[in-house]
């Protein structure tokens, strides 16, 4: 994290860049997190900043392989009030990470439902493409296909409302089931989706096709939010933390 802030006066001055921001150029305000030097070398701080203030512009929009408003933001000497900064100067990793024990369930719901589509999508369609002289779905290996798709998403949607019902009701430190509902659901889609483009053959490769829209769009959910591969670092440290 290269973006800054440092104290003058009253007020906070950020200066730096945010790649791979959602919405640049398009929210009415942003949560910037910047380093704060003078504090220490871990000392964060989480500020709210309009995006028309002065100082704030978007770089430039990056175009990714499925339509997502995603682009960079640069602050130049932009001046913040301190009521505007989240919980208190130099927990800004506190916030940041809270927050993402709430978003990361919300991934993998949004991966869910594109499993979903996906397998609604692929019911049907083995039903009326024939082969052979018999409807695709009465092959075993189409079968065996259908079932493990199902078997993946009924997994995610547990995951999901357990990391979901974990913060709503029970409350405190869901930072395991976050990340969990996260990496199974957005890993299981992939698979999911990728199933359905095999079943659908030729048409799942087909430009404008549902399958085909889903495959691209699902990839990006084992990116954000934290890489699968972070998930499991995230697992295992809070294994190792509840089993000390």
């Amino acid at each position: 994290m290269r973006t800054t802030a440092r104290r003058d006066g009253d007020d906070w001055i950020l200066d730096g860049e945010k790649c791979w921001i959602s919405n640049a150029g398009l929210a009415d305000c942003y949560i910037v997190f910047a380093r704060i030097p003078e504090m220490g070398e871990r000392a964060y701080g989480a500020f709210v900043v309009d995006a028309e203030m002065d100082g704030v512009a978007t770089v430039e929009r990056v175009r990714v392989v499925a339509p997502h408003p995603l682009g960079t933001v640069a602050f130049r000497g932009c001046r913040v009030s301190a009521d505007r900064v989240i919980g208190a100067p130099g927990d800004g990793l506190k916030v940041a990470l809270g927050t993402l024990d709430v978003f990361r369930p919300t991934v993998g719901a949004a991966a869910l439902g594109f499993a979903r589509r996906a397998l609604a999508e692929s019911i049907p369609w083995t039903r009326e493409r024939q082969m052979m002289g018999r409807p695709l779905a009465d092959q075993q290996l189409t079968q065996a296909a259908l079932a493990e798709m199902a078997t993946d998403i009924d997994a995610s949607a547990l995951l999901v409302y357990r990391a979901a019902w974990a913060r709503d009701v029970r409350g405190g430190r869901t930072t395991r089931e976050a990340a969990m509902a996260k990496l199974h659901a957005t890993e299981a889609a992939q698979r999911v989706v990728d199933r359905a483009v095999q079943l659908f053959g030729a048409r799942g490769v087909v430009a404008g096709n549902i399958v085909e829209t889903l495959y691209r769009e699902v990839r990006a959910l084992r990116i954000y939010e934290g890489t699968s591969e972070v998930q499991k670092l995230v697992i295992a440290g809070r294994l190792m933390e509840e089993q000390a």
